[in-house]
Parts: structure tokens; sequence; C-alpha cells
């Protein structure tokens, strides 16, 4: 992944990107870099490799500096698409202006050594790991955690076999040498699906050409389909240039890239039952017409998993698309969401989908991936970070990056639209900022203060009008509930939160793509729209209110504008508005999560007061702009408890459990054995 820094012939005084460059010039040149063994031809090769890992990329008068970093995920991938250590080693060598210092060798050989050489394979909804590397068997099954995940009967009956007589086969003595010697047999032994996951990182190959077991599913791409040469490339990695075989993996591509398509022709190439998962119902619905919009799947071949739906495929071949959350709540369930459980789970399928695959590694989502029995599995995003040290457990769950699509290059070829950033810095009043520093222990009350400053108000209020005026359809995003209603009913704007019912988010949705009502050219949303809405009227984008320091909301909610359908239009660019109130931990949060958007290849402008943006007369117009109003505000702030000020919590298809819920309560009899309270299904309901 590189990091990219923009730099500007400007003095590092200049308070809109001073600040950004002196901070990582610092970091990136901390280094000693003097002592390095240059190679006698240096002059010609491009790359310094340092002994952490680092790679810099020389160039003459960069626009940017590129600082990339070898990591043992990053191999991991590039031997899953077929590099081989050598070849890492020696393409490595003739860039490099230095010798490789033999801290790196040593870390790319111990990275890739055991690569690829382990296969993890599913016959008759059972798990092998399979290796032509007898040794690496050998050592595998000396694994005081392999030998409890071992089933230590099942393969040797099915080949008929002793125990200690395939012991034998993998019990060769190659102790000395210092790689493994690959056999023209194979080994494998089963493992219980429950331990999968604590395993090597696998490599997961599904012949599916050859899979007779299996019933063929009659799906393909319909006529009027165009795959873009990207999705071409991220699939030719999935698929290994034709070999018929399908390799587990992750594929990158922005919002608005197309990935769902990805995932359609995916299944179209498998032809056998595909398990989808979603973050939410709505996203459901949307595989669904996409799925009947670009195939040729008929109405019959798709069964819908939630709430709502609980319907099989008919034939003995489908397609099921469900959330996280219905799969993997262990919870009572009613009798036809169990009925429909114990049909997912005895099924064996094809090609597993993860949408929005970066969820997958928090542990209420991990269980999927160990009860639904799967061939392939791909997983799909836009970004694969977490603010966490989860996101290297996709090693395990799903298998390596195998394609990341360069943001700014799609841009530039008009696949999806270019954007323009600006920070847009928000000094606080006087009685908001005293306010604010009175509550060092209330951190909720503090993140309400800046979110409500009364110039964060204005400058949103100005933009809205400014941008509606424009042609622009707008989203106002804002992790706080009480906020997010309090600009909506003022400004008059529809809003969306957690305890937005579907038929309402609906209904919203729908009036906001159609245009017509001035009213809903803008919406506010929380952070329940950061993924799987699909609203490629939306223009702009007004954040006036994020979780912390998240790079992945930042990426997320930048794809709620990358789909524009105006991208093409000459000199088109959609707008992204963060608004930051000074002097706050808000800017802090936000430095962290602008870097991860200039990584991509974007420049942010940063306007240091929003004062500046808005012409005197129009601003005497805007609501808080006189003492009284702001005073008013601030009484209503002061009256609220801390809690208030707490980001919104969302449960991931929340819709789904209350609609379960709900579906249940309906059954009783009786109201007062209903298992949920309405008190706590109202909490849920609300988001918090």
């Amino acid at each position: 992944m590189s990091i990219t820094l923009k730099l500007k012939r400007q003095p590092d005084d200049d308070e809109e990107e001073g600040y950004l460059k002196r901070d990582k010039v610092a970091r990136l040149f901390a280094q000693d870099y003097t002592g390095f063994s240059l190679q006698p031809d240096h002059k010609d090769r491009p790359l310094f490799v340092c002994n952490d890992g680092k790679i810099i990329l020389e160039v003459s008068r960069p626009a940017r500096i590129h600082e990339f970093k070898l990591t043992p995920y990053s191999l991991y991938a590039a031997v899953s698409v077929g590099m081989q250590t050598n070849d890492i080693l020696t393409v490595l060598s003739g860039f490099s202006k230095n010798k490789l210092p033999d801290k790196i060798v040593q870390f790319i050989k111990q990275s890739t050594q055991n690569c690829g050489k382990i296969k993890l394979v599913l016959k008759q909804s059972k798990y092998y790991l399979e290796s032509n590397y007898p040794d690496l068997i050998k050592r595998l099954l000396n694994d005081p955690t392999i030998k409890q995940a071992r089933v230590t009967t099942a393969e040797s009956q099915k080949l008929n076999i002793k125990e200690d007589e395939f012991g034998a086969i993998i019990t060769l003595d190659r102790e000395d040498e210092e790689e493994e010697m690959e056999s023209d047999f194979t080994c494998s032994f089963q493992i219980s699906k429950e331990k999968v996951e604590e395993e090597y990182p696998l490599m997961e190959e599904y012949d599916f050409r050859m899979d007779t077991l299996n019933a063929n599913l009659d799906i393909d791409l319909s006529p009027k389909t165009i795959i873009r040469d990207y999705q071409e490339k991220s699939l030719s990695k999935m698929f290994g240039g034709g070999s018929g075989r399908a390799r587990s993996g992750i594929i990158v591509l922005p919002t608005g890239a197309g990935k769902t398509l990805v995932g359609i022709t995916a299944a179209c190439t498998v032809k056998k039952s595909t398990i989808i998962l979603c973050t939410n119902a709505l996203s459901v619905e949307q595989w669904a017409n996409e799925l009947k919009k670009w195939s040729t799947i008929q109405e019959h071949q798709i069964a819908k998993f939630t709430a709502s739906s609980k319907e099989k495929f008919s034939g003995d071949a489908g397609i099921v698309i469900s959330t996280y959350t219905m799969i993997s709540h262990s919870g009572k369930r009613a009798m036809d969401t169990s009925k429909m459980i114990e049909f997912v789970n005895q099924h064996e399928w094809g090609l597993m989908i993860l949408d929005e695959v970066h969820v997958v590694p928090a542990n209420v989502f991990r269980k999927v991936l160990s009860t639904v029995a799967s061939h392939t599995k791909l997983g799909l995003t836009a970004t694969l970070v977490r603010e966490d040290d989860k996101i290297d457990d996709l090693n395990f769950l799903i298998g390596p990056k195998l394609f990341e699509a360069n943001w700014m290059d799609l841009a530039t070829r008009g696949h999806i639209a270019k954007v323009e950033a600006t920070e847009i810095w928000c000094p606080m009043t006087g009685d908001f900022y005293q306010e604010y520093l009175k509550c060092t222990s209330k951190a909720g009350k503090r993140r309400l203060l800046c979110v409500m400053n009364p110039s964060k108000f204005m400058a949103t209020e100005y933009l809205i009008k400014w941008r509606e005026s424009q042609g622009d359809k707008i989203i106002v995003f804002s992790d706080n509930v009480f906020a997010l209603q309090h600009y909506a009913v003022k400004l008059n704007r529809p809003y969306i939160y957690g305890g937005t019912s579907h038929e309402e988010r609906t209904r919203v949705l729908t009036l906001f793509r159609r245009g017509d009502n001035p009213t809903f050219r803008t919406i506010f949303l929380s952070k329940v729209g950061d993924t799987s809405l699909d609203l490629p009227e939306a223009t702009c984008l007004i954040q006036i209110s994020s979780q912390f320091g998240s790079r992945r909301q930042e990426a997320q909610r930048m794809g709620r504008i990358l789909r524009a359908k105006r991208r093409n239009e000459e000199g088109f660019k959609s707008r992204f508005y963060t608004l930051v109130s000074k002097d706050t931990d808000e800017v802090q949060f936000s430095q962290k999560r602008r870097t991860f958007l200039v990584d991509q290849g974007y420049e942010f402008h940063v306007i240091p007061n929003f004062a500046s943006l808005i012409p005197h007369d129009e601003m005497t117009k805007l609501n808080y702009f006189k003492q009284r109003d702001q005073d008013e505000l601030l009484s209503i702030i002061q009256q609220q408890g801390d809690e208030v000020g707490m980001d919104e919590v969302v449960e991931t298809s929340v819709d789904d459990l209350a609609g379960e819920w709900q579906n249940q309560a309906r059954r009783k009899k009786e109201p007062k054995k209903e298992k949920v309270p309405e008190k706590k299904r109202h909490a849920l309901f609300r988001g918090r």
C-alpha cells in the first residue's frame, strides 16, 4: 500500500498545508540511510530498500513521494497470485540502489516459504489440509494446536489404510534440509470445521469444473452486460487465467467501481450454488435486483433470507442472499428461521460472496465462516482497513488480497467521479468553547458541543443552500443522533438513522433519487448510511460528525459520491466537505482520516475559517447567527446528559433482528410472553 504525500511549493507555515507536510516529511526521513551499501550502478536504479521493510521510490522533483512497506500480508498476497520467493528477491534486488539487507532477505524467505504449499479443501462438507510437501504435513501434525484440530480417522477410513501407514508417508526424515522437498503424491488429513481459522495461512482453491458432486447452477451474464478491463483483471487473479480453479481471496474496488458486478461474474463463472452475505436487509434487496439485471438468473433460483423473507430456492442449485447477522445470530429463533438456517448449514456452497468484507473479523461474524461450508470465498470491499488489529485475521478467514484498483486511475478514466475534498475549520463561539473546556471528564458532552457548534451549523446551512442552487444532491453525515435530528428538523430536511423503519428508509431514498421534491434534495444520514447504499444521484457530501479517526468510515463516505451519475460531464467534480470545530479533539481525529484519502491520491484544501466562505449579507440570514439563538442552543445542550453526546451504535442488520423479534411477538397469543420487552426493543430501534 503506498503512502502518498502532496508537496506544494509554499512556505511551511502556510496554514492550509504546512502542518500536513512537516509531520510526514519528518516521519519519512527519520531513519539514517547513510550506512547503505550501494550497488555499482545505483544511479540507474529507482529504489531504496530499508532494514525495516520500507521501500522508498526516488523520483526527480516529485509531485508526490511514494513510500511502500513489505509486510507478511503483502508478501502472502504476492505468492497467492503466482510469485515465487526467488522472483520477489530477484526483482527487488534488480531495482534497488542498495544491496538488499540480510534482514530483509530472511524476512521475505520466512514470510513466503510456506505460502501456497498447503491447501484447504472442502469435500462432502468436510475440511482437509492437502500438500505435496510431506515434511510440511509432518510439521503441522506435530503442532499442538493442529493436533487438537485434527479428525484422526475419517481420511484413513476413506483411503482404506491404517493410521500408522498414513503416518509413515508423512514422517520422511528431511530435518537437515533447509526447504521442504516437493513430492509427486498428495498427503492430506481432515480437520475440524470449527478449527479451520486457527491453521496456517492456507490457500483455498476450488476445481469447480471437476466438481460432479454438487449440482450446476444455470446462470450466465446477460448479453447486455459489459465487464470493464479492471474488473476482468481482478477476476483473472481469482480464477488463475482460466485454469478452472477458483482462489479464495479479497478484491478491493472503490465504491461505485462495480464490486457487485464482479461478484455476479464470479458466480456466473463457478456455476454452483452461491451464498451472498451483506450488512443489512437493504443490501439484500440491492443484490437481488442487480443479479436479475446483469445475469440470466431466474426469480425462483434466488432466495432472500431476511426477517421478512425465508423462502428456499427451487431446484438443486440456487443463490441465497442474506445478512451476516441472520446467519450468525445464536439466540432463539423462530421455527421458519431455524429451518432456513438448517438449510444453509447443511448445503455445500460452491461460492460464498462476502460483501463489505472488512466487517467479517468482528467476533459476531467469524461464526459464519465456521458454520457455512463453502469451497471458495470472495471478499468484496472498498476499504481493507480497520482501526483494530483484526484486519490481519482476513488472511485466515478469507484469503489474501487478490487485486486492488487505483482510485485516481479509475477517476481519470471516468469510471468513478473526481472529487474535490475540502476541510473547513469552524471556530467555536466564546460561550461554547468555555463550556467545552469545563467538560474535561464528559467525553459525550464535549463531542456534542463540537458538532452543535453554531459556526458549524451556519457553515452546513450555507453549503446546503449553495450546492443545491448548483444542482447538487447532498448527503449530510452525523454519527450523533441528537445533532442529526436537530440539524435536519431545523433545516426542514429528511433524516435516516438506526431507528428509522425499513419502509421509511425506502421512501426517503426513493424521493431523494427522484429529485422532484426540493425538500428531498438533501438528506441527513447517521452511520447507517456508511455502507451498501446505492445513491448515484449524490454529488455532494457534508460531514459534521464522524467516528473518531476511522479511515474506513472516511473512505466509505467518500464512496457515497464516487458513483455520481454526472461524473462524465466535462469538468464535473463531486464535493466532499468535512467540518471541524477548531481547537478541539476533532482536529486530531480529522487529520488521521484525511491522511487515508491523501494516501489514495486525493488533494485536500483547508479553509482556516468558515466565515471566509460566506458573504456577510448571507451570514446574517443564517440560523444561530444571533447571540440570543446561540444562547438558547447552548442551554438546550447543557440540559442533556453525557450519553446524548455519544455516537450512534448500530448493530449490523439491526432491522433484521428487530423484524425477527416482531415476527415472534406477533405469533404470541399473549403479549406478556413476548421475549423482548418494548423498552429494550425501542432502544435497539434508536440505534443506541
